[in-house]
């Protein structure tokens, strides 16, 4: 496909490195635990910042953060979490890089509990499928669901921060769980 015969949806507008995540990316269904993982820990970085202030750190989160490596994450201590406040290719927010840690030791919580973490999301879809919106104008778009009101919920009761039910919505797009391409998108059937 060239550019000239792509119609892409509107937010992603002409930056290089947001066309090529939604073209390559966003709402591609993700199955592997550590994607999902990679994406947990994006999207509560992301809470009350742009989505591309994120993306374009995300070669400094993949370095910081062990390849997105959720047991390692897990058993960082103090000393690292200090080390993580002071590196500039991160957001150096102390209490997302704290709940990273967290959330990473809940993710392998509910791995045990559901057999996946995938298995646990998909738990909350109807029919543990997909679920395939129609949008045709931005009024259409949403930021929110009942289940992302529903999995942010249980999430937060398990102990995880930073994943309300607007950054859940982002994240359910951005693996796939919600497949959020505008209809005249070129990429809403791929």
């Amino acid at each position: 496909m060239s550019d000239i015969e792509i119609v892409r949806c509107p937010w992603c507008g002409n930056d290089e490195l947001y066309k090529n995540y939604h073209d390559n990316e966003w709402g591609k269904q993700v199955t592997d635990d550590y994607k999902l993982f990679e994406f947990l820990l994006l999207e509560s970085a992301q809470a009350g910042l742009s989505w591309i202030t994120i993306l374009k750190r995300r070669d400094g989160y993949k370095a910081a953060f062990a390849n997105f490596d959720y047991e390692q994450v897990a058993s960082y201590d103090n000393k690292k979490i200090e080390e993580l406040v002071q590196n500039p290719n991160i957001i150096r927010h102390r209490g997302k890089i704290t709940s990273a840690v967290s959330n990473a030791e809940i993710f392998m919580k509910i791995q045990k509990e559901f057999g996946s973490f995938y298995n646990y999301l998909y738990s909350f879809l109807p029919n543990n499928s997909p679920i395939v919106n129609s949008l045709k104008t931005l009024n259409d778009a949403k930021t929110s669901s009942s289940e992302s009101d529903a999995i942010s919920k249980d999430l937060k009761k398990r102990g995880v921060k930073f994943f309300g039910t607007t950054i859940c919505y982002a994240y359910m797009q951005a693996v796939g769980m919600v497949n959020d391409h505008f209809d005249f998108c070129s990429f809403k059937a791929v």
